[in-house]
């Protein structure tokens, strides 16, 4: 038996050529893996098989988070290279922010279309805290994100080992993509076409949440022990319609696990907006959502733990490795899993 607490029992071991780097298309060809977890089976099905096999009474809750293009590729004044990674406003014209590149408080980069960044404080999580300028003027959240439109990059996650392409711009985004503030792509929600949504809503409710997911979600858990890991925090808002439907009795699939820790979030908060620092685990279970679509995650994760909080350590690992000995495709590009 392992130990749920215990990192390494979190490992696998993913062959490199598993790891997606591009979606399938169409769409809804990606491969999805259902375990139903009364019978404790494991089907080989496809996403366009998934309004089927959502239980009858059945809400379904997307996040309509959009992502911006929060990479960007400038010069430090010294003449070097640097690159910043948006992670999120922190109020007052402040952003968090990852950089690639040795800075020091008070230093001054520079990137295109005349936009220059101060750093402000050196963070012990790694995190920057920075202020945007165009022409000496400070930039609030909307307005940067207007500028990375013409001159950031889709941020694209680490593990996949190819420069972003005009592609990217729509295969890294959902189609109900609304609200800008993302830095990384709810996956889950990549797999759905027009007709994949009008196909579920003939017979389930559909409703949508915010939260804009941060460059911590591919942050490893660095401790030994899980119960010591410090979570990150991502800004959530969920409208009226989707709180009545958490507080009520009806069954709920969560479409990713952005979606799963919002829901339980407000399950347990009751505040409909806010900085999610949710870590649900073994430990910490879910306490209102029933059912799980998601993609496949990285090894020590928070994010497999958040699986394994729905169906268990063992099971979770062994569908693991039986999508890996089925080859199916790993990560942000790659195929899903259906826990009902």
């Amino acid at each position: 038996m392992k130990d749920i607490d215990d990192i390494l029992s979190y490992n696998y071991n993913l062959p490199p050529s598993l790891i997606a780097s591009e979606p399938i298309l169409p769409k809804e060809e990606a491969r999805l893996l259902v375990y139903l977890k009364d019978k404790d089976e494991i089907h080989h099905l496809k996403f366009k098989n998934l309004a089927e096999l959502i239980p009858k009474d059945t809400a379904v809750i997307f996040n309509d988070t959009k992502v911006i293009k929060a990479r960007i590729l400038g010069h430090k004044q010294s003449g070097g290279a640097c690159e910043i990674m948006l992670n999120q406003p922190l109020g007052e014209n402040k952003f968090s922010c990852y950089i690639r590149g040795r800075v020091k408080e008070n230093s001054i980069l520079n990137f295109d279309n005349g936009i220059s960044a101060k750093v402000l404080a050196l963070n012990s999580d790694g995190t920057r805290a920075v202020k945007f300028y165009r022409s000496n003027l400070e930039l609030s959240a909307s307005d940067l994100f207007c500028e990375l439109e013409k001159i950031g990059h889709v941020p694209l996650p680490p593990y996949i080992k190819r420069a972003d392409t005009k592609d990217d711009e729509s295969w890294y985004q959902s189609i109900f993509a609304k609200t800008s503030g993302a830095v990384a792509a709810p996956t889950a929600s990549l797999h759905f076409s027009e007709d994949m949504i009008d196909n579920i809503k003939k017979d389930h409710e559909i409703s949508y949440l915010t939260l804009h997911v941060g460059a911590g979600t591919f942050k490893g858990v660095e401790c030994n022990n899980i119960k010591d890991h410090i979570m990150h925090s991502e800004f959530y808002d969920i409208p009226q319609n989707t709180q009545e439907l958490i507080k009520s009795d009806k069954k709920i699939l969560g479409v990713g696990t952005t979606v799963t820790r919002c829901v339980e979030e407000f399950a347990r908060s009751n505040s409909a907006s806010g900085f999610c620092k949710l870590f649900l685990n073994l430990n910490n279970p879910p306490i209102r959502q029933n059912y799980l679509l998601t993609n496949f995650h990285l090894p020590k994760s928070t994010l497999i733990m958040l699986v394994t909080s729905f169906i268990g350590l063992e099971k979770t690992m062994q569908i693991y490795q039986t999508a890996i000995n089925e080859k199916y495709r790993f990560y942000s590009y790659g195929d899903g899993m259906l826990i009902i």
